[in-house]
């Protein structure tokens, strides 16, 4: 089926890099050209002794109907729990018994690792919320297994600490920089909506975090809608006023995502590695200044800064509700509105139908 003058690059590169060639039949590959986002947190220290949740650290046996598996993960240095579970090997002892295993391939983003998904190079992964949006919407065949609550907190518009606006009504024909097709694009929509402002009256400036930030500093835009950690660096290095949140606006979710494959033929092997994950989760949310002195090196930032914005987060494996499957098509629809997406997609669709361990 033909999908317009939209390609699937376009698409999943959530505003870096839509989907190229979509006119032709077959799904194309997924580019990036920002980092975490979305998805895009922060990495919890493997070496703490803490790291046993609080006495749930039991090694999961893996049911017979993993045994010989080799579960194929995406990770990104910025998703706090899939980083920290590879370095601690967790989920390589929990397969052992079985003769099963684990093999890791890290990604810069999202949509990359979304893309590797769709070319069947992994099976379980996470991102932010707006990548299986543009992933569905290209036909990969992905499932929602679970979510991450984040928070509304680590995101939000900015701008220049001497800048005269006040408001987001004031950002009426104001140069605004964003990852396009991101999280930060989806609250920046909803800001403006709440402010009586049309998404054309503003002049977008579609950018990595990173070009984003070069020009903010030099104030070549007058605002920019980014995520943690860039938000907090920018906080930190800048000064730079926060004019919005995304509190009340956006839900800044992450989400865990397999193949289809993978959970139609091992949905025992997918316990597992929820499991797995539910634990290293649940220490990430008591331990923040481990997870930031983890993450630093990695990332370049300072542990004390990244340490703001671990607070401001929150972590969870959680199924997915009515609720959350609603305000997640509230998002598709958003994008489908602003022709981001070529068509309208029905998130519920693609929702596994397991249970998530929430012990």
């Amino acid at each position: 089926m033909m999908l317009n003058k939209f390609s699937l690059t376009q698409l999943l590169g959530m505003g870096f890099a839509f989907l190229q060639r979509f006119q032709q039949q077959r799904i194309r590959t997924f580019s990036l050209l920002f980092a975490v986002g979305f998805s895009l947190t922060l990495a919890v220290s493997a070496c703490s002794p803490s790291a046993s949740n609080n006495g749930t650290q039991e090694t999961t046996s893996p049911s017979p109907a993993a045994s010989g598996t080799t579960v194929h993960i995406g990770y990104q240095k910025a998703s706090t729990v899939l980083y920290a579970l590879k370095a601690r090997g967790e989920l390589e002892k929990a397969f052992a018994a079985s003769g099963s295993s684990v093999t890791w391939s890290e990604f810069p983003a999202g949509p990359p690792l979304l893309e590797a998904l769709n070319a069947g190079s992994i099976d379980f992964g996470y991102t932010g919320e707006s990548p299986p949006i543009f992933a569905q919407a290209g036909g990969v065949p992905l499932v929602y297994v679970a979510y991450d609550p984040w928070s509304p907190k680590a995101e939000a518009i900015l701008v220049p600490k001497d800048s005269p606006i006040k408001s987001v009504a004031e950002l009426k024909g104001k140069k605004i920089a964003f990852a396009k097709g991101s999280n930060a694009n989806y609250l920046l929509v909803k800001a403006l909506e709440k402010a009586g402002v049309q998404y054309s009256d503003i002049q977008r400036v579609t950018l990595t975090p990173a070009d984003a930030r070069a020009v903010f500093e030099r104030k070549n835009v007058d605002a920019w809608a980014i995520w943690d950690p860039y938000l907090a660096a920018a906080e930190a290095a800048t000064g730079a006023r926060t004019l919005a949140d995304a509190t009340g606006l956006a839900p800044n979710r992450g989400y865990y995502l397999a193949a289809k494959s993978f959970v139609d033929a091992k949905p025992d092997a997918l316990k597992i590695v929820l499991d797995q994950v539910k634990k290293v989760s649940n220490w990430a949310k008591n331990n923040p200044g481990e997870v930031a002195k983890f993450l630093s090196p990695a990332l370049g930032i300072d542990a004390p800064v990244l340490e703001i914005a671990e607070k401001r987060r929150e972590y969870d494996v959680l199924p997915l509700t009515d609720e959350i499957i609603t305000k997640q098509q509230e998002v598709a629809d958003t994008f489908y509105k602003i022709k981001l997406i070529p068509k309208e997609i029905k998130v519920k669709e693609i929702v596994w139908q397991g249970k998530v361990n929430n012990s």
